[in-house]
């Protein structure tokens, strides 16, 4: 039940945040501080810094895969608290963009950053879902390992 609506809270911010930037003008190209953070709309055809660009059908397959494998793991294993969270954000995640894969051909990205002056690549609230989902099970994995010694 926690990760069915985790994952369901992160599609839901995904989506919502996505479409309010992407019809909205004022949006798709905002400074909001300085040097640092933008919203800067951006229609990538590929996965993260734009790799598989214009493989929209691979990258699609690929998540529903990736998606189907963790619902099973999470419906089928005992699985700590931790571990089910990041699963939830990784599906959620996932999800949220396969959504823009199939229905636009494209991922909607806007969140621009740049940190030390590096314009770091723009993502959405599923890219950040995902990289938080991977720390976690990291982190979660590492627990356990440690419980065993």
């Amino acid at each position: 039940m926690l990760v069915a609506i985790l994952s369901g809270i992160v599609i839901l911010l995904d989506q919502i945040s996505k479409y309010i930037v992407a019809s909205n003008s004022a949006l798709q190209n905002l400074e909001i501080i300085k040097g640092f953070f933008y919203l800067t709309y951006a229609k990538n055809t590929g996965m993260a810094w734009s790799l598989l660009s214009g493989k929209q059908a691979f990258l699609s397959v690929v998540s529903a895969i990736a998606i189907g494998v963790m619902i099973y793991y999470v419906v089928t294993k005992n699985l700590d608290k931790l571990t089910k969270i990041s699963l939830a954000l990784m599906i959620g995640g996932a999800a949220g963009n396969l959504i823009d894969r199939m229905f636009y051909a494209y991922v909607r990205d806007f969140l621009d950053f740049i940190i030390f002056g590096y314009d770091f690549p723009i993502f959405n609230i599923a890219d950040s879902a995902l990289t938080i989902g991977v720390v976690l099970l990291f982190v979660a994995t590492m627990k356990e390992d440690k419980k065993e010694k």
